[in-house]
């Protein structure tokens, strides 16, 4: 710099010509007019420096993102979970910074690189929370599944809750909600949603809504104001935005593999947790979002003591299939109910059918269309009088496929010595036989049956009744629960009393 200030003064000030400089600072004549133009002397790189510490990871790094170009838009690698898996799986020894520069110009190589501009917030302690529904890609059961994320977040303290289900149906809404209150220890006097279909029936003018009767019903339940953003202006609860992406690119990358909803949940809830450890970039103190948490937790309205009956009741009939239509797919009850109206009460995970208050049925909630959810035990009398239809029967077919060996060896036995209809009635007899005993006890009983041949109704009963004469029997059995059932069958006599009777038969 000092040269560059000699050279213009002599010119400026005392007015020397550009040879004279030349001669005197020994400068080129070309770098003298360069710096009478104003341009500053500074070193400039010809090509930018090669970065030598992701020469041996830079072709397993942009596999990965070549690979994210055919996985779900939402659910690629960032750049701070590729550090985070090369520090893991490669024993990486470079800086994340070094990791970041060099991803970026991957993906403005790769066509990848989006940017995006957010309102920095200062909200007030304990106040609010963001909620929104996000979907993502896992591996469930050994097949590719969709699943929707609910996801609340804090606007004060960053906490976030995320849980999985299958759909997006008001019981799984509400049930985020129960689920989410209870992990934070309380309930945000204000939620912001957008405007979902679960929520809101009709968006008015300005920010006025209808909500959805049923809505309003568990918000006043549990005394929150909901906050609608305006249509299309997802910004409006950016942070809930964000951490539906976060969500999907930290928690669920690479795309795990799970058996069921249960364990996909326990791992989020898991990484829920480990989340609270992290401090938010841009905050004025340095508290983690736990430390945050602590804070607000406190002032959060009190979770109700009797905990909101998140069912949804809707009539429906049985049909001459002996199954109730509910979201569009079927339910089995029992056959004395065909043609009647019952209740369905629709809850998250189970549907229960009533009638005169009495529970006649329940099964599994299943999800799709068209897709039917049958009880076995249903079908048995029915099919005990129509015994031609055993073998082709979609509850024995679906259930059969289940049964243990020594069943089928029983059947063949039973129509054997009695004949086809004969035989099949005296096995389906078996079959009921599960409405009162665990299915591992009729199974050890049938086994037991076999060792003995003696191949009938009354000796697999007898068997049962002989392992285990509980109170419940006897009371079901004196109420008349117990069908074909006598006391006849519940004999207690000791059969070693017979060994004097052989005995004597031997002298």
């Amino acid at each position: 710099m000092d040269q560059y200030e000699l050279i213009r003064t002599a010119k400026r000030v005392y007015k020397k010509s550009i040879r004279q400089i030349a001669k005197e600072t020994g400068h080129s004549r070309v770098t003298i007019r360069k710096v009478l133009s104003g341009l500053e002397p500074k070193y400039r790189r010809s090509k930018e420096p090669v970065c030598a510490v992701m020469d041996s990871f830079g072709p397993v790094v942009e596999r990965w993102l070549k690979d994210d170009v055919t996985e779900p838009r939402k659910q690629r690698h960032t750049a701070h979970r590729i550090y985070t898996r090369l520090l893991e799986e490669h024993e990486f020894t470079g800086a994340e910074s070094t990791v970041r520069r060099w991803v970026r110009d991957q993906k403005v190589r790769l066509g990848l690189k989006t940017t995006g501009a957010v309102v920095p917030l200062d909200p007030e302690v304990a106040h609010e929370a963001e909620v929104d529904w996000g979907s993502a890609w896992v591996s469930m059961a050994g097949e590719r599944l969709q699943i929707k994320l609910f996801c609340m977040r804090s606007r004060y303290s960053g906490k976030s809750f995320v849980r999985a289900y299958p759909w997006e149906r008001q019981e799984m809404f509400f049930d985020g909600h129960i689920r989410a209150f209870s992990f934070y220890g309380g309930a945000f006097p204000v939620l912001v949603y957008d405007n979902l279909t679960v929520a809101v029936r009709k968006i008015l003018r300005g920010k006025a809504r209808i909500e959805q009767e049923r809505f309003t019903s568990f918000r006043s339940y549990h005394t929150f104001e909901a906050r609608f953003c305006n249509p299309e202006k997802g910004q409006e609860k950016g942070g809930v935005e964000g951490l539906v992406g976060f969500a999907r690119r930290n928690f669920l990358v690479p795309i795990p593999d799970v058996k069921d909803f249960g364990e996909l949940n326990d791992m989020l809830l898991a990484r829920s947790i480990e989340h609270g450890g992290r401090r938010i970039q841009g905050r004025e103190d340095d508290r983690t979002i736990n430390e945050r948490h602590d804070a607000e937790r406190a002032r959060l309205l009190p979770i109700p003591e009797r905990p909101f009956e998140n069912t949804k009741t809707v009539g429906v009939r049985i049909s001459r299939y002996q199954t109730a239509q509910v979201d569009r797919n079927r339910y089995s009850v029992p056959t004395a109910y065909v043609g009647r109206r019952l209740w369905a009460h629709v809850g998250c995970e189970q549907v229960s059918f009533y009638v005169d208050q009495k529970k006649v049925a329940e099964h599994p909630r299943i999800f799709g269309n068209c897709n039917w959810q049958i009880d076995p035990l249903h079908y048995l009398d029915l099919i005990s009088q129509r015994t031609g239809s055993f073998e082709s029967a979609r509850p024995i077919r679906q259930w059969r496929s289940q049964w243990h060996g020594d069943y089928e060896i029983m059947l063949h036995a039973l129509r054997r010595r009695h004949g086809d209809a004969r035989g099949t009635r005296e096995f389906i007899g078996i079959l009921q036989l599960h409405r009162i005993y665990p299915s591992d006890r009729i199974q050890d009983a049938v086994s037991e049956a076999l060792r003995c041949q003696t191949y009938n109704l009354d000796s697999v009963k007898h068997i049962l009744v002989r392992q285990h004469q509980s109170p419940a029997v006897m009371v079901m059995l004196a109420a008349g629960l117990m069908p074909g059932i006598t006391d006849r069958h519940i004999d207690c006599t000791d059969v070693a009393r017979y060994n004097g009777l052989l005995a004597g038969g031997a002298r």
